[in-house]
Order: structure tokens, then C-alpha cells, then sequence
């Protein structure tokens, strides 16, 4: 039996309009019933209780396994929250601060080397100005970026160090630490792999395993039992599958994510996209930022953390909007809408959130005091643009 995440209410009592919601789901629907995807678990809470929670597809839609709201989902870089989330709680003890340089933890990555120019086959590097910072992780202006997002002139460093082969995160960090940074620490925001940096961080801090750190200081006190970095063999049969376009258009699945092994305890620890969750799970670690840091009279973060969490740190950049969206700043670790007018989707200001590759968003608006979570598992990212299906069918059916 499916246990509820939070405590049930009827959408009217909730202040959501029952006839608009069947809307949402309708247009959300569609995008599974045309094949284009394979299916979504849709949940929304309002006030800390569940209004609405569906699931519609297929966990698999080659077999046609149909989707349950209580499915595992690979939620990638929803990772990210928890990560910074984790950071915060080792800030709150006092065993770091913000603009700590990252070399003072992880000694590797102490003296870094920037790009000035020049080409991939003569890159031109020099000194960094700066120290990169905690902060700098925190909101992806450390000039470390992703494998397939550098620029051209270090593609080849990249190739080489090939960071994502490490074993454990002490491997992370030391193929990270040949990579030069692709501008002046704390100078821009670009996504790469800053949180999965601040996981190695986390472990030599705390002392802890990532896992170790995650399961006894959020996912236990949250009660989020079907969250981790791998399945339990007994829940295996619940992992959606990840799905794309294959030839004619037809669904098939992806191969390269759904052939690892999702039930072993051995590798690499990613803190900037390696979790296992459920929508139930997700939504509990989502109200308790709505809520301050605490939920159910259990306490993560102190409230004036989430609110250091949830504020704009990119406002003093030339460029102070991430991936040029320019009605969003970033927090640490969230993105935040700033400007509603150049929103291109119904929304609030202060409204944040973030995404998953494999096309999974939560959105927490404490204006609205909403919690709104999609889980499909489908790449490329967001395809067919349904997030703002989701978004604009949800903001539509508040009446209060």
C-alpha cells in the first residue's frame, strides 16, 4: 500500500480548482498518449498536504509496464539540492564558511590554472586571481563546467582527465584537479561539475561517506526511505526507465543509464546528479525548504539557512542570469525567479527549484506556498517542452 507523503486534502479545500487540474492532466497526458513519452508521476502540495498526485505511462514502455505514483526515479541533478542542502548543515556547525577556498579542504584543487585563449591544440593558461571558494560551488561560478559543455580550447583536457571514470570521489578530485578552469573564479555562472565537487568536500569535512552523510543527517530525519545513490534489489522493480526517440519516432529505451547496475553499493558517489527518489520522498525533502529547514517538528537546516539558500548570490555578475534566462538569478544551489515579467511561464518571484536531466523539475514557491514536482525519465531533456505545460497547468488552476 502506498503510504502518503504528507497529509491528504481535497483540491478545493486546498484552494486548486478540481475542473483546472483535469486540465493539467489532460495536457500532461497527451504527452505520453501521442508516444512521445512514456509516462509522469505529477505531484502538488499546497500547505503541506497533498492535493494531487497521479501517475500516467508506463515505467516501461516497451513491455508496457504501467507507471505507479510511488515508482523510483533517476532524478540527476535534483541531486543538487540536497548537496547544497547537506553543505549548509556543515556551514550551520561552523566546520566551514562560504568563501573558504575549496584548497583548504581539497588541497588538489588549491591552485588552478584559468583559460586566457589560444586553441585546443595550444590552449594559452594562466594563474587564477583567486582562490576558488565554497560559494564559487555552490552557484557554478567556479569556471569548472560539464564534459560536454567547455569550451573548445580545453575539450581535450577534458577528454583526458575523463572525471566521471573515478572510483570514489578522492579520484574525482584528482582528475578534476588537471583540469584548467574556463574563466576567473567567481566571475560568471556555467553548470558543470562544482556540486559534485562540494561531495568530496562534504566527506572530508564531515568524515563521512557521501551516502553515510546524506542517509543520517537528511533522508533519515525526513523519513525519505526510497532515496539513495542505489536500489535495494527487493525495490528494483519500480525503477522507470528512462526512454527516447528511436528510429520513426518510436520510443525505445536508452541504453547507456538504464544498462548500469542501480543495485550496487560500490562506485562513485555523483552529488551533483547520482540519486535514486520518489516523487513521495522528494516532495517531503522539497516542504521541508518551504517550511524553514523543518518538517514535522523535525529540524534539517535553520530557517535563516534557506533563506542564504534561496537568495540571488549571481546579482553583482556582468551576466547575472543563468543559462541567459533572464527572469532567474541563482541561490546556492537553486535557481530563483527575480522577474516575473520575463518569466516565460506562469510563476512567483522567489519561486526556485531545479531540474533533472532525464527531464524530472520540482518548483517550491513559498509565495504561493506550493510544492509542484514532474517525474518523467526521458532524454533529450524536457523534449516537447513539457515543463511548461506543467508549470503554466499548475500556476492555472490556483483559485487562492
Amino acid at each position: 500500500m502506498t503510504r502518503d507523503p504528507l497529509p491528504p486534502i481535497d483540491p478545493q479545500a486546498a484552494g486548486l480548482s478540481a475542473r483546472r487540474l483535469e486540465r493539467l492532466h489532460a495536457a500532461l497526458d497527451r504527452t505520453v498518449d501521442d508516444g512521445s513519452h512514456s509516462g509522469y508521476v505529477a505531484l502538488l502540495a499546497r500547505d503541506g498536504r497533498i492535493a494531487d498526485w497521479r501517475a500516467h505511462g508506463y515505467r516501461n514502455a516497451v513491455t508496457r509496464e504501467p507507471l505507479a505514483v510511488d515508482d523510483v526515479f533517476r532524478i540527476f541533478s535534483m541531486t543538487k539540492l540536497v548537496t547544497s542542502a547537506a553543505v549548509l548543515i556543515l556551514l550551520e556547525e561552523g566546520r566551514l564558511k562560504l568563501d573558504d577556498p575549496v584548497g583548504r579542504f581539497l588541497p588538489a584543487l588549491g591552485s588552478p590554472k584559468v583559460l586566457a585563449g589560444g586553441s585546443a591544440e595550444a590552449p594559452v593558461l594562466v594563474d587564477a586571481q583567486r582562490a576558488v571558494t565554497i560559494r564559487d560551488l555552490l552557484t557554478h561560478t567556479s569556471g569548472y563546467t560539464y564534459p560536454d559543455n567547455p569550451p573548445a580550447a580545453l575539450a581535450p583536457a577534458w577528454q583526458r582527465a575523463d572525471v566521471f571514470a573515478a572510483a570514489d570521489l578522492d579520484g574525482f578530485v584528482a582528475r578534476a584537479s588537471t583540469l584548467p578552469l574556463a574563466f576567473q573564479p567567481g566571475t560568471a555562472f556555467h553548470y558543470g561539475i562544482s556540486t559534485d565537487l562540494l561531495g568530496a568536500l562534504i566527506e572530508k569535512v564531515s568524515g563521512r561517506s557521501l551516502d553515510a552523510f546524506f542517509a543520517e543527517r537528511i533522508l533519515e530525519p525526513l523519513a525519505m526511505t526510497d532515496t539513495g545513490f542505489w536500489i535495494p534489489d527487493d525495490k528494483r522493480r519500480r525503477l522507470a526507465l528512462i526512454h527516447q526517440r528511436g528510429p520513426g519516432g518510436r520510443l525505445v529505451l536508452e541504453t547507456s543509464f538504464n544498462g548500469e547496475r542501480p543495485t550496487t553499493t560500490r562506485g562513485l558517489r555523483i552529488a551533483g546528479g547520482g540519486l535514486f527518489s520518489t516523487g513521495a520522498d522528494y516532495v517531503r525533502f522539497a516542504q521541508m525548504l518551504l517550511d524553514g529547514g523543518q518538517l514535522e517538528g523535525v529540524r534539517v537546516l535553520a530557517r535563516k539557512s534557506v533563506e542564504l539558500m534561496t537568495a540571488n548570490h549571481l546579482s553583482a555578475l556582468a551576466d547575472p542570469h543563468p543559462q541567459g534566462n533572464l527572469s532567474q538569478g541563482f541561490g546556492l544551489g537553486v535557481r530563483i525567479t527575480t522577474d516575473l515579467g520575463q518569466s516565460p511561464t506562469l510563476g512567483s518571484v522567489g519561486a526556485f527549484g531545479w531540474d533533472g536531466m532525464a527531464t524530472t523539475t520540482v518548483q517550491i514557491d513559498p509565495q504561493e506556498r506550493l510544492v509542484a514536482i514532474a517525474l518523467y525519465q526521458h532524454l533529450p531533456y524536457n523534449e516537447g517542452d513539457v515543463f511548461a505545460a506543467f508549470t503554466n497547468g499548475v500556476y492555472a488552476a490556483l483559485e487562492r
